[in-house]
């Protein structure tokens, strides 16, 4: 659609299609500028999303070894991880199990253990979590309770 300007040829009267060229124009410059924001916003959402830190980027070369987690789908979510470390980096352990995902009211869990030491292959959601053949090779413990309370501790022994 094009629109024309027509030059009023009185000076005293406002001439109508003046008048309406100019909203015309107004509009369609909020309406482009409304679609800019929103295409930009758009863009710095995926971006975001798309580079978000992960366990790979941690220094101490994590491996999952087992995983559980509880049936319970009305309650609080149990989850127990057993991991192996290259490094005693507790920092990162923090970090790491930081990164494991949580649910309100739930537990999480994360028995680490030195790479190259014996360590469980299965782990449980109920009391004791490992068993009792690796509590001595377990480097640390990281838990984050119901109420997002962290808690860490270097070792079982």
């Amino acid at each position: 659609m094009t629109f024309q300007f027509k030059e009023c040829k009185t000076e005293t009267t406002v001439c109508i299609s003046c008048i309406d060229y100019s909203f015309k124009m107004r509009y369609f410059k909020s309406k482009h500028l409304l679609i800019v924001v929103v295409l930009a916003g758009l863009i710095w959402m995926l971006k975001d999303s798309f580079t978000q830190p992960g366990a790979s980027e941690l220094k101490g070369n994590f491996r999952e070894i087992t995983f559980t987690r509880n049936e319970n789908n009305t309650g609080p979510v149990v989850r127990v991880y057993a991991v192996s470390v290259a490094d005693t980096l507790y920092r990162e352990m923090i970090s790491y199990g930081d990164l494991m995902p949580h649910t309100k009211y739930g537990t999480t869990t994360v028995y680490f253990f030195k790479t190259g030491q014996p360590a469980p292959t299965t782990v449980s959601a109920d009391k004791p979590q490992i068993p009792q053949a690796f509590i001595m090779n377990c480097i640390g413990v990281y838990e984050k309770d119901g109420m997002s309370k962290v808690s860490f501790s270097k070792s079982l022994r």
